[in-house]
């Protein structure tokens, strides 16, 4: 497991979306929200952090954020498609963010063969204009065996994405 601190990686996130002056909006299934309560400990972060959507199950993920089921049912909730149109579609319900990020994942136990530890992350933009792109996803194999520390690793692993693509907007 990453000994990053998942407090100090927010703290460095926080500190991109002041630089930017930008807001954020995650979709949130394998974390429970613990994307949005690490971003939540840091203060003064109300200006920049929108909320969380934690869409745990595919129902959920389909009549809150308007994933399609087609999708669901294809490639199953734990899927790059499936987080790329989870970031888009978080970020399209929120139109003060510039920013969506997702997670979704397979913390065991019981995962299917070959996903047990497996994550997917999206991060979306909205460009001036109003158009929403995914502008990364990536794949993560969670080094832990323990479901809480693997349920923490993700929330890092978000989080460290997303702290990855703003420095490149605050440098383009």
């Amino acid at each position: 497991m990453s000994t990053e601190s998942l407090d100090a990686v927010a703290g460095e996130l926080a500190a991109h979306l002041i630089k930017l002056n930008h807001r954020v909006v995650f979709a949130e299934s394998c974390t429970g929200g613990c994307v949005s309560a690490a971003m939540a400990r840091v203060p003064g972060i109300s200006e920049f952090l929108c909320g969380s959507a934690v869409t745990y199950r595919n129902r959920t993920k389909s009549d809150w954020l308007g994933v399609d089921e087609n999708l669901l049912s294809e490639f199953g909730a734990v899927s790059e498609p499936v987080t790329r149109q989870m970031a888009v579609k978080v970020l399209a319900m929120t139109p003060e963010a510039h920013w969506g990020a997702s997670v979704t994942g397979h913390l065991g136990p019981g995962s299917p063969d070959g996903l047990d530890g497996v994550v997917f992350t999206s991060v979306a933009r909205r460009f001036d204009g109003g158009n929403i792109v995914v502008v990364q996803s990536r794949t993560h194999r969670l080094a832990s065996s323990s479901r809480a520390i693997r349920q923490h690793e993700s929330a890092t692993r978000v989080l460290r994405d997303l702290c990855q693509v703003l420095c490149g907007a605050e440098s383009g």
